[in-house]
């Protein structure tokens, strides 16, 4: 179930009428388990796509669901387990994304 629906910082303070930064600086570190690469998504673009997310979401337990592009601005869905302390977190799951993801995005 998913629940609790994050955007991207620029897009939240500009949907609730704030000031937009002209810039947000977001350190991602993520680690890729082979079970991310099984629908051929590289390496670098599950990194791409987390560290450029445009939606992030919580799901159940310690799931999190981002949606971002591509380094060719394809969008993908990445689902990473949260983990304990100051370990990064572990993408499981990487492909293009799915319709019913779309409509989490802005204007989906």
């Amino acid at each position: 179930m998913v629940s609790q629906s994050r955007w991207h910082p620029d897009l939240q303070q500009e949907r609730e009428g704030g000031r937009t930064p002209g810039f947000v600086v977001r350190y991602s570190r993520v680690e890729i388990h082979p079970s991310a690469l099984k629908h051929g998504v590289s390496v670098e673009d599950i990194e791409h796509a987390v560290r450029n997310a445009v939606v992030s979401e919580e799901l159940d337990d310690d799931l999190h669901l981002y949606l971002g592009p591509t380094r060719s601005a394809s969008l993908l869905e990445v689902i990473v387990v949260e983990r304990q302390g100051d370990r990064p977190e572990l993408a499981i799951h990487a492909m293009a994304i799915r319709e019913k993801y779309r409509r989490l995005l802005p204007g989906g």
